[in-house]
């Protein structure tokens, strides 16, 4: 599905037949108290006369290009785009200037794209990989269902010619994107086209497709298992279609076993507590999380990364009917626990809560959880980070490094302990959150913590999962968040 791949070591020649062209080049920073080199001072490049005259024309000088890249027709007719890139800026900031400029490329949707790099060998390197990663994420179009003129329906990227650099095939690169990609592509369909039950069909096609083994647990057998959280918000939809599915994968030789757990409500009204219009409005991408868990579970598989995984997809709808759970309601989960239901739009830490459970009970060495759980999460930092939760330190300092190298920035917050004194409830073991919704997504990541044990757990908020105009390296509004670091986590899990 991606675009393949053609490396050439030699530049780029200024001949070529090409109809578009990426000239990526080094931008130094600047020396204390001087001002920034230009990236094109000492190399020539492919168009140097023409980006002259360009930013000559727009009175830009030439490390703007950093900040902001400009593309000009050559004297062939090819679109060229030029585009500097400060190698010792963070690896979000060197995604964000890699992908406004792939951007204006791909807005033409070209058939392929001819990318050549400069600088030193490390330079080439980095820009090399950084290029080809932003091409292949931003390559494939999401699903539409537009009709009408073909040339409103965008084209996949067929080819990427990268000239200058040569190197072993980015194995990892391509699956990080793959990865982010699956889970994009899930995450906008149309609630009526993932429903649970076609989830489910789509899951068990995929397993097949990709050696892992494929269980459900269904409302009869949850029910039978007393795993009334889950329940309690599946039972108020039409057809029972709901399930918990767990995606294993082995590898030989591995000792580690890490275990992905995600929020699947395919969508959520709200239940009897109904959200208005505005808010509903997007509730098909509530199931973002399981689809951040299956997309990192493709990318190991197809990196082949020495790690053991058990997935967990809590799929199901959180709907109103006759039948649906209510505020009062006491339920007891899967540990045991009773948990008294104070608002039925908090569903999600429910169906979590008995899915962690079954996770846990596999004695993994560790679990991460994936959720589009909290608002008070996207009010705390917007839909450019995420926010974590984890009950070990040293896990919480990992997974910061990791969306530090990844470009996917995370933050933690506190789950200090007196926090939960806001979930004591006279009729039940715990309450499922409060009426203010102060501090919520805290809240929300201590009631988690009860059903995990003492297995190390990070919970991640992911409020960055939708950011208008996309965000890093990713083009679109849905952004796949999630995926890249959760490859970094397993890279240093193994």
């Amino acid at each position: 599905m991606l675009a393949s791949l053609t490396q050439i070591a030699s530049p780029i020649s200024s001949s070529i037949k090409a109809t578009h062209i990426l000239v990526a080049l080094p931008q130094q920073p600047a020396a204390s108290g001087k001002a920034a080199a230009k990236p094109g001072e000492s190399l020539d490049f492919l168009g140097n006369s023409v980006l002259e005259a360009l930013l000559s024309r727009r009175k830009m000088e030439f490390d703007q290009i950093g900040e902001t890249p400009v593309s000009a027709n050559l004297p062939s007719g090819a679109l060229c785009v030029w585009v500097a890139v400060d190698l010792g800026k963070s690896s979000f900031e060197q995604q964000t200037r890699m992908r406004k400029a792939v951007q204006l490329l791909i807005e033409e949707s070209p058939a392929e794209i001819n990318v050549a790099v400069y600088g030193n060998d490390q330079q080439k390197a980095a820009l090399a990989q950084l290029a080809v990663y932003v091409a292949w994420i931003n390559g494939v179009p999401l699903p539409s269902r537009k009709t009408g003129k073909k040339d409103t329906v965008k084209q996949p990227l067929g080819n990427i010619t990268l000239h200058g650099y040569h190197a072993e095939a980015p194995a990892l690169l391509r699956a990080k994107a793959e990865g982010n990609f699956l889970t994009r592509e899930l995450t906008v369909l149309p609630p009526n086209e993932l429903t649970p039950a076609l989830y489910r069909d789509l899951l068990k096609q995929l397993a097949e497709a990709e050696h892992w083994k494929y269980e459900e647990f269904d409302l009869k057998k949850l029910r039978e298992m007393g795993a009334g959280a889950f329940v309690a918000v599946a039972q108020g939809s039409d057809q029972e279609d709901a399930a918990i599915v767990h995606l294993q994968r082995r590898v030989e030789n591995s000792c580690k076993t890490v275990a992905l757990v995600g929020k699947g409500i395919c969508f959520d009204t709200g239940g009897h507590n109904l959200k208005p219009a505005r808010y509903m409005q997007g509730m098909h991408e509530d199931m973002n999380g399981s689809a951040v868990a299956v997309g990192i579970l493709l990318a190991a598989t197809r990196a082949d990364l020495p790690v053991n995984i058990d997935c967990w997809l809590a799929i199901a709808q959180n709907h109103i009917s006759p039948r649906a759970y209510k505020q009062n309601d006491v339920i007891t989960a899967l540990n045991g626990s009773t948990i008294e239901i104070v608002h039925t739009d908090a569903e999600g830490r429910l169906v979590l809560a008995d899915t962690l459970s079954l996770a846990g009970k596999q004695n993994p060495d560790v679990i991460f959880d994936f959720a589009t759980l909290t608002g008070s999460m996207h009010v705390a930092l917007g839909s450019r980070y995420s926010g974590i939760f984890s009950n070990r330190e040293e896990l919480s300092e990992r997974a910061l490094a990791a969306g530090r190298l990844s470009g996917e920035r995370i933050w933690a917050f506190p789950m200090d302990a007196d926090y939960e004194t806001e979930l004591e409830s006279k009729i039940a073991d715990v309450k499922q959150c409060t009426l203010e919704g102060e501090a919520d997504h805290i809240l929300a990541a201590r009631f988690l913590s009860r059903f995990v044990g003492d297995t190390p757990w990070l919970h991640m908020d992911l409020s960055g999962s939708n950011n208008k105009g996309g965000l890093g390296a990713v083009s679109t509004d849905v952004t796949g968040f999630g995926v890249a670091w959760g490859v970094e986590m397993l890279q240093d899990s193994e």
